[in-house]
């Protein structure tokens, strides 16, 4: 009888661990297959977006209209900027994909800038023509690599995270062919960049990638990776570390750290950057229990872990609960001065406040100059270029990105009208209404 009772409990618990075997299976199978799915959108628009963008830069170079230019060379900005996203959220963070990033932006300024003056004042010159031109065929070129690259991978059923793997990997020796059609589409930018074809009116109007600026220090080791991978995670010291340096061809050299806890059996994906140490971003997919504390103390908590890992000078921007997390947003503030392009964003689980999930690729990458500048307008100008209906409830200096993709300090004001509230950025040097937002609540990190 107690043999029977014995083998039937054994029988349950392989039946048990098979079944939690076969769960966490199908988890980490969704996981992949959602950012195989995003790999592929972002790709597939990206190849659209070029398409489009050869296309209307085409159209702009048949327009006589001036009236018809504007509008034409706004959309040219619009689907340049666009078509740079789609490229930043392809696993291409290992392979040098600057040059290419770098012409998407510099025909976005370019249009820009253009489409914004008064063309029947200030017409196309001579070599802004001809620079539309050479951006119109080098268009076409690029066209022609990335469906190149997209019949392959269709034709192939080839797979992103394949590319995300060989890209991490030290072994240069393996062809894919993903990375071959990218590189190809590089160096025939890079060709292009090189030469004279940009012409005078690019100087000065690329919006570079700078990396991550603001690691400081020198290199350290992958024994020193994990050592800052404890303490920022509060690792008990049990866990299995694997380490992995990114590839030779990146400009910023970092530590890609996949952390397994035997006892939990769950895994934790960081990267820290070589130089100084810092933590670029952690994701940690462990199950969340019942809340425990609540939204205030969760973020509380999230500045508390900032100051302790040299984050210092933040202040909570936003904050949202989604199921059993609290959503951090932080920026730097300077002498009551807001720069919002130096972000980092916290996941803090409820059930123990502890940190699952975090980037700071935004601030670590960010070059915003330092001393910050004066405003030129008082506070009360820059209130007169507000909506006249506007009831503004806070204010404050910040400094933002503007359509241009540069640093700009502004008033930032949030008020209301109606019902609805907004949030508005006034141009502190030129009295421009920069950004107007309109929020679906009063912004928390006000309340």
């Amino acid at each position: 009888m107690i043999r029977t009772v014995l083998l039937a409990v054994l029988a349950l618990a392989v039946i048990g661990t098979g079944y939690w075997g076969y769960r966490e299976h199908q988890e980490k199978n969704a996981i992949l297959i959602h950012a195989e799915n995003n790999y592929q959108r972002a790709f597939h628009d990206l190849a659209y977006q070029i398409d489009l963008l050869h296309d209307k830069l085409g159209a702009t170079l048949a327009m006589n209209s001036h009236a018809s230019l504007s509008p034409a060379l706004a959309e040219v900005w619009k689907i340049a900027s666009e078509a740079h996203s789609d490229v930043g959220q392809l696993p291409l963070s290992l392979l040098p994909f600057n040059k290419t990033q770098e012409f998407l932006s510099r025909i976005g300024e370019f249009s820009y800038r253009t489409a914004v003056r008064d063309l029947e004042k200030e017409p196309l010159t001579k070599e802004e023509y001809h620079t539309l031109q050479a951006l119109y065929q080098n268009a076409g070129k690029i066209r022609q690599e990335l469906r190149n690259v997209q019949h392959l991978v269709l034709e192939n059923n080839l797979r992103w995270m394949d590319v995300e793997l060989a890209l991490a990997t030290s072994d240069q020796k393996g062809d894919n062919i993903i990375i071959d059609g990218f590189r190809a589409v590089e160096k025939n930018v890079d060709t292009f960049s090189s030469s004279s074809e940009f012409g005078p009116s690019f100087i000065g109007l690329a919006n570079e990638e700078k990396g991550f600026v603001r690691a400081k220090g020198g290199p350290i080791s992958k024994a020193e990776a994990r050592r800052i991978a404890r303490d920022f995670l509060g690792l008990k010291g049990t866990e299995d570390i694997k380490v992995t340096e990114s590839g030779k061809g990146a400009d910023d050299r970092f530590y890609s750290l996949t952390i397994h806890d035997p006892k939990t059996k769950g895994d934790i994906y960081m990267d820290i950057t070589k130089n100084g140490g810092y933590p670029i971003w952690v994701l940690n997919s462990r199950p969340i229990g019942k809340p425990n504390i609540g939204l205030h103390e969760a973020a509380n908590r999230g500045l508390a872990f900032l100051k302790r890992h040299r984050f210092t000078g933040f202040e909570l921007y936003d904050s949202t609960q989604y199921d059993n997390v609290a959503v951090l947003t932080f920026v730097k503030s300077e002498n009551g001065v807001r720069i919002y392009p130096e972000a980092v964003q916290m996941k803090v689980a409820l059930d123990n406040g502890r940190v699952v999930g975090f980037t700071a690729r935004d601030y670590l990458s960010s070059s915003i100059p330092r001393p910050l500048p004066k405003p030129k307008l008082t506070v009360d100008a820059a209130k007169k270029k507000l909506n006249p209906h506007l009831k503004v409830m806070e204010q404050r200096q910040a400094v933002i990105m503007n359509d241009l993709q540069k640093p700009v300090l502004c008033y930032e004001f949030l008020g209301t009208m109606g019902d609805d509230t907004y949030q508005l950025f006034i141009n502190a040097s030129t009295g421009l209404e920069e950004k107007v937002e309109k929020l679906e609540s009063v912004e928390p990190a006000y309340g």
